[in-house]
């Protein structure tokens, strides 16, 4: 499969900004580059797409955008093909430890930090999404964090699991099992790779499915760091997926959007117990309090 790589000259003010567009835009991985003397260079990374030729022109209007609503101005978008071994050396150079809540510890298989008390996720990216240095796997994390600490769930659930690094953490943290699910095949080969890392391959159960008919008990805990479009359209499912009282911990919706999938889902049942923002980003507790007898 081929891969491209989007590079573009952005301003400080535009760079958080044009960072969540590229995001929602279906970016694998995004980073900054800063050189003395010159302006930052944002860098994001794309799978090949029926309309991944379209993405300078997209990028371009949202500058666009930007510039008359004030800012300044970036550069011209560029988009070139990238080899694999490209890849992995862009994740290289600005994937580095980070601690993240009060007891987790993420890094690259290639750095070996002292853990401090923590607990070390090792993550190899790949072409998933999911390394702790996104503000929406952060917020999943922290969340996952107090949830566990708090509830001790037998077993969860992870959608859209991309590196596997919630189901890891969920594990890391005290959950016993953890069943994973992705549509995407690599994604669901870069779990299997990262919970054999972290010796939990025994304990995290990845595999290539589709939510909507997957079939699985109730779980006491479900993770789903997707977008806010999927939150909206699962959001019957989840109440199908969640066992009474359990807690449902969402990522990757923009702080504008937190509103509007609380409204949806409260619609189904489900109720806002936190919200969390990271970086521009809203993670959200949910939790479903209805009587047994009023499940549908």
């Amino acid at each position: 499969m081929r891969y491209w790589e989007l590079t573009v000259a952005v301003p400080d003010e535009a760079s958080e900004g044009l960072t969540n567009f590229v995001w929602e835009l279906g970016a694998l991985g995004v980073v900054e580059d800063e050189h003395p003397g010159e302006r930052p260079r944002l860098r994001a990374f794309f799978p090949d797409a029926p309309d991944t030729g379209s993405l300078p022109a997209r990028v371009q209007q949202y500058l666009d955008g930007l510039r008359a609503l004030g800012f300044p101005g970036g550069g011209r978008p560029r988009l070139a093909p990238i080899a694999d071994e490209d890849w992995a050396e862009a994740w290289r150079a600005h994937f580095s430890p980070m601690a993240v809540g009060r007891s987790l510890l993420v890094t690259p298989p290639w750095q070996q930090p002292a853990p401090n008390g923590r607990a070390v996720i090792m993550i190899e990216p790949g072409r998933a999404f999911g390394t702790g240095q996104h503000g929406s796997t952060s917020g999943c994390l922290r969340l996952i964090e107090d949830v566990v600490e708090r509830d001790r769930p037998a077993r969860a659930l992870d959608i859209g699991t991309g590196s596997g690094i919630l189901a890891i953490a969920a594990v890391k943290l005290g959950v016993p099992s953890v069943i994973a699910i992705d549509t995407d095949p690599d994604a669901v080969a870069a779990a299997v790779g990262n919970a054999a890392r972290n010796g939990m391959s025994g304990r995290v159960h990845a595999s290539v499915a589709d939510v909507q008919t997957f079939t699985t008990p109730p779980a006491p805990l479900v993770v789903a760091n997707l977008l806010a479009a999927a939150h909206h359209r699962l959001g019957a499912r989840y109440r199908t997926l969640l066992a009474p009282g359990a807690a449902l911990v969402l990522g990757g919706i923009l702080d504008a959007e937190r509103d509007g999938v609380v409204a949806t889902l409260a619609g189904h049942g489900l109720r806002a117990r936190r919200a969390l923002s990271v970086e521009g980003w809203t993670s959200l507790e949910m939790q479903d309090d209805a009587p047994v007898h009023d499940r549908p």
